[in-house]
């Protein structure tokens, strides 16, 4: 089998990395209006062989990222490479989705004054501060109202007012918070993973920081998915360290950027559970229930009312649940269900829909409950469980996007990169990155693209799986288990 050295699939996934962010400056998110003239199109003809460049880059990327993963290599050697694959993107037009408009003009409205969670973008004046911003939000997202917690809203409030709001500083003020969120989420990975040793320390960071799906959703399109999980990260490594409180505070922070976030309390609540190993039953299990919870609800509440936003986040949680996304395998089934009774019966599809959606939620928290329960009598780790119950929250919601897979994937990298569940995640990854276009549209052959890269990481993993360990260089699973982080 063709192979190079780490520092080839360094080289390589540079080159991809900046083929893509050059792509991006003629085919990424460009705005409807940028003042300064720079992120500006130019022209069909351009745009396509932007575009081509783009997934070509994208490509040459991911096969760096998972040859990589098996050549070997230091923990050093890693970070080097994540900065090397992240720098091209630093100075680029944002990359495969527009959200980072609409954080600049929720900014914006927290800036005037506005109700962010009673009005969308366009109540700002377009010749204002965040007027190009709102100008440039997708469509749906123009009259919604955020679906953000004050904190990130106050950070963005920060971001437009030191900018004025003028597109090109505001988006880099946006990707310099997540290049920290990505900082903060090497650090978390590699204290998390440091009871296996050196391997596991490197294998949590390729497939939880160096993977393509983040690096291009987070640093290249900004997502505010990243500051969440790396404060989820940060509070879980302080609670295993038996600073729960802080912990749990941390995890409020992150549930004040996104909701998510709030599953990880009940795994750090078994974290607290089994460190008063010896107390009474009931003792432990009050304390582990309600402790963390209060602490993230006390920060949350201090966090809302300090930031002057309200708390009508509270009453936005469900606006992601209206809009319509091919990944989400429950708003598929909802929307066949209702399609085909309306056809038979006459009945209206939309309660159909919404009725499965619900279930499919019910369904993500049996499974969350079922494993903080079987994390709490032993095993799995409360950290991998933490991980596996993110990965089937996404599975099971409403809305689902191609990087809302990071949510879980960062965690299980840290317990288990090189067992099933880290595999699994490792294909997803490679193959959700082409689900999206460098202009944040989900063409249908992103989806070609997506299912043919996921068909040859499948293949790679299984020949993986039956070749000699000293030809893979992949640790045997039970590695895995002797740290307790024991594969599904």
């Amino acid at each position: 089998m063709w192979a190079m050295s780490a520092v080839g699939y360094r080289r390589l996934g540079a080159a991809g990395s900046a083929a893509t962010a050059a792509g991006g400056w003629a085919a990424g998110t460009l705005p409807t209006r940028d003042p300064w003239g720079i992120w500006v199109p130019h022209g069909p003809g351009v745009t396509v062989a932007a575009t081509v460049l783009a997934y070509l880059g994208l490509t040459l990327l991911v096969v760096a990222w998972w040859g990589y993963g098996r050549a070997g290599s230091s923990v050093r050697h890693t970070l080097v490479t994540l900065g090397w694959w992240a720098a091209p993107m630093l100075l680029a037009p944002p990359l495969f989705s527009a959200d980072v408009y609409s954080y600049i003009a929720q900014g914006a409205m927290v800036l005037e004054g506005h109700d962010v969670y009673g009005a969308g973008p366009s109540v700002l004046d377009p010749g204002g501060v965040g007027g190009d911003a709102a100008a440039s939000v997708g469509g749906h997202w123009t009259d919604t109202p955020a679906p953000y917690g004050p904190v990130f809203l106050v950070l963005a409030q920060a971001v437009t007012l030191a900018t004025g709001g003028t597109i090109v500083p505001a988006v880099l003020g946006m990707r310099l918070i997540a290049v920290a969120a990505l900082a903060l989420i090497v650090w978390a990975l590699r204290r998390l993973a440091r009871d296996r040793g050196e391997d596991g320390e490197r294998g949590a960071l390729w497939l939880g920081a160096l993977n393509p799906l983040l690096l291009m959703h987070v640093v290249g399109g900004m997502h505010n998915d990243g500051l969440m999980i790396a404060l989820m990260l940060a509070g879980v490594v302080l609670a295993r360290r038996g600073r729960w409180v802080a912990g749990s505070a941390l995890v409020g922070l992150a549930m004040m950027v996104k909701s998510p976030a709030a599953v990880a309390l009940l795994f750090i609540g078994v974290i607290v559970g089994r460190a008063a190993a010896g107390r009474p039953a009931v003792h432990r299990v009050v304390k582990g229930l309600v402790g963390p919870g209060l602490v993230a609800g006390a920060v949350a509440a201090g966090a809302t009312l300090l930031a002057g936003t309200g708390f009508g986040w509270l009453r936005t949680q469900s606006v992601a649940g209206t809009i319509h996304t091919a990944l989400s395998v429950t708003s598929d089934l909802g929307l066949l269900l209702g399609e085909l009774l309306h056809a038979l019966l006459g009945t209206d599809p939309d309660p159909v829909k919404t009725a499965v959606q619900r279930l499919g939620l019910a369904a993500a928290l049996a499974v969350i409950a079922y494993l903080a329960w079987r994390s709490a009598r032993g095993r799995p780790s409360p950290v991998h469980a933490l991980g596996l119950a993110l990965v089937a929250l996404v599975v099971l919601s409403p809305m689902v996007q191609p990087w809302y897979l990071l949510w879980g994937t960062t965690v299980v990298a840290a317990t288990a990169w090189d067992g099933r569940a880290g595999r699994v995640l490792a294909v997803l990854s490679a193959a959700l990155v082409y689900e999206t276009a460098p202009s944040g549209a989900t063409p249908w052959y992103g989806f070609a693209l997506a299912a043919v890269a996921g068909a040859a990481g499948t293949v790679l993993v299984r020949r993986a799986a039956t070749a000699r360990p000293d030809r893979t260089r992949v640790p045997a699973p039970r590695t895995a288990e002797r740290h307790g982080a024991r594969t599904p």
